[in-house]
């Protein structure tokens, strides 16, 4: 390591480092680049405040070095990394050209997890730390992914569905089932543990107007989701972290909507593929929205099972 940036280091100064960072990724210096990163870490240690530059170099060794380089970020958790560097890795990355460089374990398990959402075939024996296989069943749906750029990403949310009025129609609400609570409150925990987010669900012995009455909406419109769409809002609430939360990635999206399915079809966990497609298919999905304008992240919901006769309304939102 160069004189000039053992003096940046010594300094603490991260508009030097950072601007030494792009210059190492323009110049495609991995070594260089994860030499500053190693060099950074070790220096929090003695009280210099240099984690933004540690993690901008992980973020990038991850994003755009070459595997090697990659795969060696990875047992940190990126705590403070744009998104799980298991995501971002698996953005330029295939997972051939990484399995061999990785321990067996849950990181790997993640990666591969994450390498399969983007469209490789991996052999679906190969982790079982999810308890969900790694190709996508015949009844899931292409899944949004995130854009990680240089120095920032892009989480885009599903389209929501033209909606029409409806009359909420007030019956009362029961409890809520304890799977289906627990399953929604882990979908979007980020929004309301490490942000400003709220969540309410609530279920009624009825129709869609019923759940809305009972989650206190006076005037409403709804907009019919397919079961792929319904997918997509769950697998991206589930991969997202809000506002301020820490975004957890389409792995663990994917995993959190199978489960979330299997609560609201009250299939027994691990379900299986098929159960499940079935209960997708079953189930009535709509979008609803209300009065307020819309901003932030938000999650509305209103899920209809046919045979049970019975609704859920579930709105989660997290202010930017």
């Amino acid at each position: 390591m160069g004189d000039d940036t053992r003096a940046l280091i010594d300094r603490a100064d991260l508009d030097g480092l950072i601007r030494l960072i792009d210059g190492f990724c323009d110049a495609r210096d991995w070594d260089a680049l994860d030499d500053l990163r190693i060099a950074c870490r070790a220096a929090t240690q003695s009280g210099r405040q240099l984690w933004p530059a540690s993690t901008l170099a992980e973020y990038r060794l991850a994003l755009l070095a070459p595997p090697e380089y990659g795969v060696a970020v990875l047992d940190d958790p990126g705590r403070f990394t744009i998104g799980p560097l298991t995501e971002v890795i698996a953005q330029h990355h295939r997972w051939d050209d990484m399995a061999d460089l990785l321990d067996f374990g849950p990181v790997a398990a993640f990666v591969a997890h994450e390498c399969a959402i983007r469209g490789e075939h991996i052999d679906d024996d190969v982790f079982e730390v999810l308890d969900i296989p790694l190709a996508r069943a015949a009844w899931e749906p292409d899944y949004l992914l995130a854009l990680y750029r240089d120095n920032d990403a892009v989480f885009d949310a599903p389209t929501p569905p033209a909606a029409t009025s409806v009359t909420p129609v007030s019956v009362g609400s029961r409890p809520v089932q304890p799977a289906v609570r627990d399953a929604f409150a882990q979908l979007v925990a980020p929004w309301t543990e490490s942000s400003n987010g709220r969540l309410t669900v609530t279920e009624v012995g009825g129709d869609a107007p019923a759940a809305l009455g009972a989650i206190g909406i006076a005037d409403a419109r709804l907009g019919a989701l397919t079961a792929h769409e319904a997918m997509q809002w769950l697998t991206w609430a589930g991969a997202s972290g809000g506002a301020h939360g820490r975004r957890r990635g389409n792995a663990t999206g994917r995993f959190n909507a199978w489960w979330t399915l299997a609560a609201l079809a009250q299939l027994p966990w691990p379900a299986s593929n098929d159960a499940l497609g079935e209960a997708l298919d079953t189930l009535t999905w709509w979008w609803w929205e209300g009065d307020a304008a819309p901003t932030g992240w938000r999650l509305q919901l209103v899920v209809h099972d046919p045979r049970a006769q019975t609704s859920w309304a579930v709105a989660a939102h997290d202010t930017r």
